[in-house]
């Protein structure tokens, strides 16, 4: 390769930006975005299978429509 194959090759834009990791703050990586590594990636799975993350659902389907 010569030097400006190098050079151009350094210039490649990342696909999506960084954004900060949602379980540690810290800068994501391409790997395992949109988490920095692949402890919090597992972290955040483990959540959603223990049902840490649910949606709000109305017990009483009258109550629910009554909102509308």
């Amino acid at each position: 390769m010569s030097s400006e194959e190098t050079k151009g090759a350094s210039n490649v834009a990342p696909l999506r930006k960084t954004v900060p990791c949602p379980e540690c703050k810290r800068p994501s990586h391409r790997e395992h975005y949109p988490f920095c590594s692949d402890r919090c990636r597992n972290v955040d799975l483990n959540r959603w299978l223990k049902g840490s993350y649910a949606i709000p659902v109305a017990d009483d389907e009258s109550k629910a429509n009554d909102d509308e």
